[in-house]
C-alpha cells in the first residue's frame, strides 16, 4: 500500500497515501484492533455538526476566521452527506474518551477544506478550537440519540400505534377468552387486547419524550473537566444556538457542565426507557406468536400472514418469524442496556471513561426498536386474520365464565360447577342449569361474555 508521512506530538509515521485521515487516527487505528465494531453512521453525522456549531461559535467569538469557519462547516456537510464514511475506520473499543474518534473527525475535516477549499487548517488549533474530546464526545452521544430518537424511533412508535388502532377498530365485536398464567380466564375482546399494547407502548413514549428534554442540555463548553477552560465565554450557549439551527432540535447548554462530563445518567436513563420498549415488544412478540400457534395443536386464534417457508424439513410449515425477529431485537436491546449501565459507572472522578461503548449500544438499540416497531406494524399486526370459529368454540367452553355467578350462588358452588363442567368437557352453562336453581334465561344472560368485557 502506498504511504505518505504524517506528523503530530509523538513523531513521524506512515499513513495510506489516499487517506483522509492524519497521524492521530492512524496511531489509533494500528492501537484499536478489538473487534470490528465501528461507531454508527449516525454518530460520524452527528460529530460532524457538532463541529460546524463549534466553528459558527468560534466565528463568532473572533477564535477562527471567518475563511476558517466556512471551511470547517463545508468539509463537515460533507461528511454528514454520507460523502466519506470510509474515512472513519477506528474500533469501538479505544481510548474511553474517544478522544480517537474526536481527532479522526478533527483530521478529516481539515483535510477535506485543505483539498476542496484550499484552507489549512490544524486539526487541534482550529477544528477542535475551544473544544475538548471530554465534552465533544459526550456532547455528540446525546445529540446523536436525541436526533434518531426524535426523527426515527418516536415516529415509527406513532405509526405502531396506528396500525394498532386501525387493526382493533375491525375486532370490537371479537370476544375471546383471556388468559391469565397461560391459563383460562375471564373474557375481553380482542380490540381491548390490542389496545392493552397501544397503552403499554404509550407508557414507554412517554417517559422517552421527557428523557429526550434531558437529552437536549449539552455539556459542550464545559471542555476538559468542566470548568471551560479554552473556550470564550458564553461559548455553550452560542454553539447550542447554532447546533439548534442546524437540527432542528431544541438544544441547550446544560447547567452544570461537569456532570455531563463526569456521567453518564442521562443516557442511562435514556437506556432504560429502551430497555423498557423492548420489554414490550417482547411482550407483544409472545401474544402474537401465542395467539396463532398451531395451526391444529395451537390456541389458533389468528393466522399471521405467511412470509416465508417455516422448515427445511419439514414441508407447508409456516412459522411466525417477525415476532421472533422482534423478540430477539428485545433480548438484544436488553444486552445493551446491561453494557450501559456496567459503563455509566465507569465515571471516575471528572470523565466517564467508556464513552464509545455507550454511544454504539444506545445508537445499536434506537435503530433496531425503530426497525422492529414498523416491522411488527406492517408485516404481523397490519394484516393477520382472526379465526372466529376457534375462538368461539374455546370460548363456550370456558368453565371461568362461571365466575360471573359468584354473586348469585357464591363462590364455593361457583367452582364447584367450573371443576364439574372441565371434568365433562361440557359448556359451562350447560353444568349451571342442572346444579343451580337459576333459569336458563338467566344463566344465559349472566354468562354472556358481552356482558363481561
Amino acid at each position: 500500500m502506498a504511504t505518505r508521512t504524517e506528523k503530530d506530538s509523538m513523531g513521524n509515521i506512515e499513513v495510506p497515501e489516499d487517506a483522509l485521515w492524519r497521524a492521530q487516527t492512524e496511531r489509533a487505528r494500528q492501537n484499536f484492533q478489538l473487534s470490528q465494531l465501528r461507531f454508527p453512521t449516525a454518530f460520524i453525522h452527528a460529530l460532524a455538526h457538532v463541529k460546524a456549531a463549534a466553528a459558527m461559535a468560534n466565528v463568532e467569538a473572533n477564535i477562527i476566521t471567518s475563511a476558517q469557519g466556512k471551511a470547517i462547516t463545508a468539509a463537515a456537510q460533507k461528511v454528514i452527506d454520507g460523502a466519506v464514511n470510509h474515512a472513519f475506520p477506528l474500533d469501538i473499543f479505544q481510548t474511553g474518551s474517544g478522544t480517537s474518534t474526536n481527532m479522526n473527525m478533527n483530521e478529516v475535516i481539515a483535510s477535506l477544506a485543505q483539498r476542496d477549499h484550499n484552507e489549512t487548517l490544524h486539526p487541534n488549533d482550529h477544528v477542535n478550537a475551544s473544544q475538548s474530546s471530554n465534552d465533544v464526545i459526550p456532547t455528540t452521544i446525546q445529540v446523536s440519540s436525541a436526533i434518531a430518537i426524535s426523527r426515527e424511533l418516536l415516529p415509527a412508535l406513532e405509526h405502531l400505534k396506528a396500525v394498532i388502532d386501525k387493526k382493533a377498530d375491525t375486532l370490537t365485536d371479537t370476544i375471546k377468552t383471556g388468559r391469565t398464567h397461560l391459563m383460562d380466564a375471564m373474557p375481553l375482546s380482542m380490540a381491548q387486547e390490542l389496545q392493552a399494547w397501544k397503552a403499554q407502548i404509550q407508557h414507554v413514549q412517554t417517559a422517552l419524550e421527557q428523557s429526550l428534554k434531558q437529552l437536549l442540555q449539552l455539556p459542550q463548553g464545559g471542555t476538559a473537566i468542566g470548568t471551560g477552560i479554552n473556550a470564550p465565554e458564553q461559548f455553550g450557549h452560542r454553539f447550542s444556538h447554532f447546533l439548534a439551527q442546524r437540527t432542528a432540535l431544541e438544544f441547550q447548554s446544560a447547567e452544570n457542565l461537569f456532570a455531563g462530563i463526569a456521567g453518564q445518567e442521562l443516557n442511562l436513563l435514556v437506556s432504560g426507557h429502551l430497555n423498557a420498549l423492548a420489554a414490550v415488544f417482547m411482550k407483544i412478540s409472545n401474544d402474537l406468536r401465542w395467539m396463532n400457534s398451531g395451526p391444529l395443536a395451537g390456541l389458533g386464534e389468528i393466522s399471521l400472514k405467511a412470509l416465508q417457508p417455516g422448515s427445511s424439513i419439514m414441508p407447508g410449515k409456516v412459522n411466525p418469524v417477525i415476532p421472533e425477529a422482534v423478540a430477539m431485537v428485545a433480548a438484544q436491546v436488553a444486552g445493551h442496556h446491561q453494557t450501559i449501565s456496567v459503563a455509566a459507572q465507569q465515571g471516575n472522578f471528572q470523565l466517564n471513561v467508556m464513552l464509545p461503548v455507550v454511544a454504539y449500544n444506545q445508537l445499536q438499540s434506537i435503530e433496531l426498536l425503530t426497525n422492529a416497531a414498523r416491522a411488527m406494524a406492517d408485516q404481523a399486526i397490519a394484516d393477520f386474520t382472526v379465526n372466529h370459529q376457534r375462538i368461539e368454540q374455546a370460548l363456550t367452553r370456558n368453565p371461568i365464565l362461571v365466575t360471573a355467578l359468584n354473586r348469585e350462588i357464591g363462590y364455593n358452588k361457583a367452582a364447584e360447577i367450573a371443576k364439574q363442567a372441565y371434568k365433562q368437557q361440557r359448556p359451562i352453562i350447560d353444568v349451571a342449569e342442572e346444579m343451580t336453581e337459576l333459569s336458563r334465561e338467566q344463566l344465559a344472560h349472566l354468562l354472556d361474555p358481552k356482558n363481561l368485557i
